[in-house]
């Protein structure tokens, strides 16, 4: 069974852009319904190691790194002691490989000093750890622990909400706060992963797909050729 569509066709400019957004998280839920962070982890310090690494590379590449990495550190307390230099070779591939090392490294060791080696629960402490900005912490939070503390907004996210016409904003933060207010707090990180699916899937940065998009209606960049 579909998801509940509304009517738009070309009359999308009738909606307000809350009801665009509740509109397109629905359909979001139904298109990917099994949508989930792509990245591979165990604990809730193994999601922020991953997390870290993930920047400016791709998940897929991060899930090849890290089986090797934590395989040799597991936990924070092991991190925190290893070999910077070790740290640093089995991360090389991700990219910006030495300051991505030093700060898992550095979030490991104020884990252990600060936190009693368990990984934050609110985001001003995940602020406080080197290399961890808002979408670290709210990947973290949602995942790791079932917190919805704000709306992830990785490159995907960015471009889709600009696209979509939520947001005249390149800042994260300003994003962020643009996209809050338009859905319900429960759904922020649903909202979030399901863009990344059709970001990688249908609305590419290049050459995005809008003949075969199912947001295309509801998307003043859309162009099917009508």
């Amino acid at each position: 069974m579909g998801p509940k569509i509304i009517p738009v066709n070309s009359t999308r400019k009738r909606l307000s852009k809350k009801q665009r957004a509740l509109e397109v998280l629905v359909r979001l839920k139904h298109f990917y319904p099994d949508a989930t962070c792509s990245l591979n982890y165990e604990t809730p310090m193994q999601l922020l190691v991953a997390t870290i690494l993930s920047a400016q590379c791709t998940d897929e590449r991060v899930n090849k790194v890290t089986p090797a990495l934590f395989d040799r550190f597991p936990d924070a307390a092991t991190m925190a002691q290893a070999d910077l230099s070790e740290i640093e070779n089995l991360v090389r591939s991700t990219g910006f490989y030495r300051n991505k090392a030093k700060n898992i490294q550095g979030a490991c060791r104020m884990i252990v000093k600060d936190f009693d080696g368990q990984v934050p629960k609110t985001m001003e402490q995940l602020l406080l750890l080197p290399g961890v900005a808002r979408k670290t912490a709210n990947v973290v939070l949602a995942h790791a622990y079932g917190i919805n503390a704000g709306v992830t907004v990785d490159t995907h996210v960015k471009r889709l909400t600009h696209r979509l016409g939520f947001t005249e904003h390149t800042d994260p933060i300003r994003i962020e706060r643009d996209l809050m207010p338009l859905l319900p707090q429960a759904d922020w990180e649903n909202w979030s992963i399901g863009l990344i699916y059709h970001g990688r899937a249908v609305c590419k940065a290049r050459s995005p797909a809008c003949g075969v998009c199912q947001l295309a209606e509801l998307c003043p960049s859309a162009n099917t050729g009508s």
